[in-house]
C-alpha cells in the first residue's frame, strides 16, 4: 500500500499536467505532459494534447487523442467504464508503475465530477508485458493499429493477470519410480582365535642320572675284577 502511494506521489512530481479547458459533452480535456507517456498503441512525447470521447453509440467509450491545435488525430483508443466511489473536482489520470527509464503507462482517465472514467484497453501482446512489469491486471483486446471505432466496440475485452511465479516442487513419484538402492553384502565374522595349549614346565636335566649310572657300573666292574 505504501509503495503504491509513493508511486502516485512520484507520478505527480514527474508529470506536470495542466488542464486548460474541459467540455462536458465530449469530455474534452487539454493536458500537458512533462515526460513521455505510453497509451495503447502509442507513446506520447512530452507536450500538450487534447483528450475527448468520440461520438459513438456503443456502450463502451472510444477515446480520441489530438495534437495541441486539434487539427491532427493521433490515436483512437478503446476504453471501458472505470467506477470510482468519490468523484473529484478536477481531471484525474492514473498511471501504472513501470521499470526505471520506461515511459509511464496510463491506465485510466477521469473527467471532473464523473463517477465513471475511461480505463484504457491495450493490445493483447502489450497487455501481457505490462501485467508482468507492473504486477497488476491489464485490460486487453485483439485490436490492430488500424481498427476503427465500430470494430473496437465489438472487440471482446479480457483481463490479463500478472503471471504467478512458479516454484519447483519435488514430487514423491520420483522416489516411487526410482529403483531400490543396492544392498551391501553383510561381512562374514572372522572365527575366534583358538587359544594355544599351555606349555608344560621343563623337567630336571638327565645328565646327573647318567653320571650316577656310569659310576655304579664302574664300581661293579672293579668289584668283579677283584673277585676274579
Amino acid at each position: 500500500m505504501f509503495k503504491r502511494a509513493l508511486t502516485l506521489v512520484c507520478c505527480t512530481l514527474l508529470f506536470a499536467i495542466f488542464y486548460v479547458r474541459a467540455d462536458g459533452w465530449d469530455k474534452k480535456t487539454v493536458v500537458t505532459f512533462s515526460q513521455p507517456v505510453e497509451l495503447p498503441g502509442i507513446t506520447l512525447p512530452a507536450g500538450t494534447y487534447v483528450f475527448k470521447l468520440a461520438d459513438s453509440l456503443s456502450d463502451r467509450h472510444i477515446v480520441e487523442i489530438y495534437n495541441k491545435d486539434e487539427n491532427k488525430l493521433l490515436k483512437i483508443i478503446l476504453a471501458i467504464p472505470n467506477y470510482r466511489l468519490e468523484p473529484k473536482g478536477e481531471t484525474v489520470m492514473r498511471f501504472e508503475e513501470r521499470p526505471v527509464g520506461a515511459p509511464e503507462a496510463m491506465r485510466a482517465w477521469f473527467y471532473p465530477g464523473d463517477n465513471f472514467g475511461q480505463e484504457f484497453v491495450y493490445p493483447k501482446a502489450r497487455a501481457v508485458t505490462l501485467a508482468a512489469e507492473t504486477k497488476a491486471p491489464v485490460l486487453a483486446a485483439p485490436l490492430t493499429p488500424e481498427a476503427k471505432p465500430e470494430e473496437m466496440a465489438k472487440a471482446p475485452v479480457e483481463t490479463v493477470a500478472p503471471p504467478v511465479k512458479e516454484e519447483a516442487v519435488e514430487t514423491p513419484t520420483e522416489h516411487w519410480n526410482a529403483p531400490p538402492p543396492a544392498l551391501e553384502p553383510t561381512p562374514t565374522p572372522e572365527p575366534a582365535p583358538v587359544p594355544a595349549a599351555p606349555e608344560m614346565p621343563k623337567t630336571a636335566s638327565p645328565v646327573p642320572g647318567i653320571a650316577l649310572i656310569g659310576a655304579f657300573s664302574l664300581c661293579v666292574a672293579l668289584l668283579l675284577k677283584r673277585l676274579s
